[in-house]
């Protein structure tokens, strides 16, 4: 008890004597964010170092004071990294337990710290800081995924798959262009990340409380020293601007997004009806009760974490759509969103490159599925067009009847006799054979961005250039 006197009485005196006695534990319950934002502790720290130097640069606080303050903040960081600092609860938050540690390191220099500046201020920095951060990881991540993209790619320029809409059979395409999809839908995910990066480029440090400060700072300074673009230009905008997380977490959603529609393919293609591809053990586990069963555990769960990061942007759009200006307590509820997207969304893409990378594809099972279907009705139609020259709505008459008649005799396009053809059009000659094979069809789709094995090779080139 003794302890938590000490404490509850430091605690006060952070606070300038405002209370008498410590918060009751329903207070202190839902007030204190230690639990989290301790998470900050590295952005925190870096953030008061540049502070505390730029305080000095212009005079306002002595070199020693500065000094002493560095020194104090770099052994806190010593102490944080190697697991030697108790965080204290009572304290609330990082920014408090940091510097009750530096004012029991340093003494009085230690409350020349946060002048020019406000917790609010402080917050959006050591939050802006974290998440650039995180978002220059996701950047490079994407890169890793699209990498393993390109290279399977690559591998099957020219395999032979059904292409589908409605999940049904509908013209012949290669898994090389297929895997080109997913560069082009990561590709626009690393654009995001990229524009989130460009747009949170900007220092919050100096803002203080919501109106800035009559202290003679500079923020330019700091924002420099941050590796930030330049600072904000709005003090109030500043402390209640949490854009920057939302925007992170909308590139997040729409990333987990687009892997969950790549680790469902991967679920249907890696199931006995498909056997597309196959999983190593790596990625896949075994049944309790069932000893054939090899399940694809793995996409199934990046699946999943797909549903908690849309929570979390659906989470902290509701928590800011209803604050006035500027600053409100809400906003404490932010970083737990955004902690815990950014850690599905992390697992999530270095499960999915890992599969891209370790799956083994079955060609020659998707090359018999890419016929399935009548899958080359359209390359008849489109032959009706160049060689018979009928309207293609014409063609496309024609091309259903042939594909009618398949049906009822149980056979594919390519294995209607001549005659048969010619029987529902007369213009119809052997010369047709030649673009019923599914090779035959994936080889003529030479527009640009085409399946063509010569187009995803360039498309591959393209990407290779600019990743």
């Amino acid at each position: 008890m003794a302890d938590d006197t000490t404490d509850t009485k430091s605690s006060n005196q952070m606070w300038g004597g405002r209370f008498a006695s410590g918060p009751d534990a329903i207070m202190e319950e839902i007030n204190a964010s230690i639990g989290f934002d301790k998470k900050l502790f590295a952005q925190d720290i870096r953030g008061s170092i540049a502070h505390a130097t730029m305080l000095a640069h212009q005079g306002i606080i002595s070199t020693d004071d500065k000094d002493k303050i560095v020194h104090g903040l770099n052994t806190i960081l010593s102490e944080i990294e190697g697991g030697n600092f108790e965080f204290s609860r009572q304290l609330e938050d990082i920014h408090m337990n940091v510097e009750a540690r530096l004012a029991t390191l340093i003494g009085p220099a230690a409350g020349r710290l946060h002048t020019a500046r406000s917790r609010n201020d402080q917050v959006a920095l050591d939050f802006r800081l974290w998440v650039k951060e995180e978002l220059q990881k996701t950047e490079q991540m994407l890169t890793g995924l699209i990498a393993a993209f390109l290279d399977r790619a690559e591998e099957h320029a020219e395999s032979v798959m059904p292409g589908f809409t409605h999940l049904q059979t509908a013209q012949p395409v290669t898994f090389g262009h297929h895997c080109m999809a997913y560069v082009e839908m990561f590709g626009r995910d690393r654009s995001r990340v990229r524009h989130a990066i460009e747009h949170l480029d900007e220092s919050p440090i100096g803002a203080a409380a919501l109106a800035g400060t009559g202290y003679p700072i500079d923020r330019h300074m700091t924002a420099k020293a941050l590796g930030f673009r330049e600072p904000t230009r709005n003090s109030i905008d500043t402390v209640s601007d949490r854009d920057f997380a939302i925007e992170f977490l909308s590139a997040a959603a729409i990333a987990g997004m687009h892997l969950s529609r790549l680790a469902e393919e991967i679920v249907i293609w890696s199931t006995p009806q498909f056997g597309f591809v196959r999983l190593s053990d790596a990625f896949s586990t075994g049944s309790s009760i069932m000893p054939q069963k090899k399940n694809p555990d793995a996409a199934e769960l990046v699946r999943a974490k797909t549903g908690r990061i849309n929570g979390s942007l659906v989470a902290l759009l509701t928590i800011m759509k209803g604050l006035p200006l500027a600053y409100s307590k809400d906003m404490q509820e932010d970083k737990e969103q955004v902690f815990d997207a950014a850690e599905s969304l992390e697992l999530a893409i270095a499960a999915m490159t890992g599969m891209v990378r370790d799956m083994t594809v079955n060609t020659a099972r998707m090359k018999a599925a890419a016929g399935s279907g009548y899958s080359t009705a359209t390359d008849l139609a489109d032959w009706l067009v160049r060689e018979a020259g009928l309207p293609f709505r014409d063609a496309h008459h024609v091309t259903g009847r042939a594909v009618a008649l398949a049906e009822s005799k149980g056979c594919d396009l390519a294995e209607l006799p001549l005659s048969d053809l010619q029987a529902i059009h007369a213009d119809i000659t052997d010369k047709v054979y030649d673009v019923l094979t599914v090779e035959a069809s994936v080889a003529s789709r030479k527009s640009f961005g085409g399946t063509a094995p010569s187009e995803v090779r360039k498309q591959i080139a393209f990407w290779r250039a600019r990743n």
